[in-house]
């Protein structure tokens, strides 16, 4: 029998939706269009194509192969971050999330102990964001929630998100940090470089948010897990580390640990597409803090499932703490099995 596994990032949507600009009144929604059989898009206001989609990110049946094939036990899908829409009215972004969420739970209740669910709140507002929030946990099952890594360009050290990091800390919820609406997008534009210099620039800027602003401090309770790889943070640890020390007038305005006291207090998943990149991050980490995660089923994502991390020939027990066993720690799930 091989590894069992546990895909920590995945992302799965609708088969469909209402036309949102026009039930809400106004523009900048995304629209699913499905023009051939077990082909989509998503298209933007203006007509342009934001993505092309196969099957597999909206049909279940479709996902259950591929993990069949690659062996992947179970799936812990959330919803693909352009759609989190916090830049809408909150009681539209409200509404969508209830939509959205709802169609996870579907997902889960119908193929039980093959996939879990990290559901999207409205977090342009706090209060309701929290709403959804304990709707997610307490009525869906969820271990928790998505979200991005900026809301309208406030980064995730702003003051008006920490009654939502309490709430999330008193159920006993996860958080998983996606990057979205990247830094300097403006300049990214050409070369898919949102995707290849914005994530990870956007990715390490959430997690120096979370270290400089004080969060882990503050909810020192708090579980929180950084997509791909965390970004750049770990290959520019020695940099972050020495702004610290150097500048501590800029940088440790919150009166914070040093920035490597906080290895440990978060986790983030494997997705780096480099043996060697992988290794670094599994040396500057630890085998505790990295999770196997794929972003599937995204061009960018690791669509060969973890066959880069078996290939590296691990020590058995950090090659099942990476591909089980951690994220039934960061999930909070007491069984051996995930989706009992």
């Amino acid at each position: 029998m091989g590894q069992r596994k546990i895909d920590i990032h995945a992302h799965i949507l609708p088969p469909g939706w209402a036309d949102l600009a026009q039930r809400f009144g106004y523009g900048g929604f995304i629209r699913f269009e499905l023009y051939a059989p077990g082909r989509a898009r998503l298209v933007r206001d203006d007509g342009t194509v934001f993505r092309e989609l196969q099957e597999n990110a909206w049909n279940p049946e479709r996902v259950l192969e591929d993990m069949d094939r690659h062996g992947v036990e179970t799936m812990v899908v959330s919803p693909v971050p352009v759609l989190f829409y916090y830049w809408a009215r909150p009681q539209h972004c409200y509404e969508w999330s209830q939509f959205l969420n709802d169609y996870l739970a579907e997902v889960v209740a119908h193929y039980p102990g093959r996939f879990l669910a990290l559901g999207t709140v409205p977090l342009q507002d706090t209060e309701y964001a929290i709403r959804e929030l304990e709707r997610c946990v307490r009525q869906l099952h969820f271990p928790g929630v998505e979200i991005g890594s900026n809301v309208n360009g406030k980064n995730l050290d702003d003051p008006s998100l920490f009654p939502f990091y309490e709430a999330v800390q008193e159920l006993g919820a996860v958080l998983f940090v996606h990057p979205w609406e990247m830094l300097g997008r403006e300049r990214l534009q050409k070369y898919f470089l949102e995707w290849l210099v914005g994530m990870p620039a956007e990715t390490t800027l959430a997690i120096c948010s979370f270290l400089f602003g004080g969060i882990f401090e503050r909810f020192p309770r708090l579980r929180v897990l950084f997509a791909h790889g965390g970004g750049s943070f770990a290959f520019t640890l020695g940099r972050i580390a020495k702004g610290y020390e150097a500048r501590p007038d800029l940088c440790n305005v919150n009166s914070v640990q040093h920035p490597r006291a906080y290895l440990g207090r978060f986790w983030v998943d494997s997705v780096t597409h480099d043996p060697r990149a992988f290794r670094f991050l599994l040396e500057t980490l630890g085998p505790e803090r990295i999770i196997y995660g794929t972003d599937y089923p995204f061009p960018l994502g690791d669509l060969e499932h973890g066959r880069l991390i078996e290939e590296l020939q691990l020590p058995p027990e950090v090659q099942e703490r990476i591909f089980a066993r951690n994220a039934l720690e960061f999930l909070g799930l007491e069984s051996s099995r995930a989706g009992e």
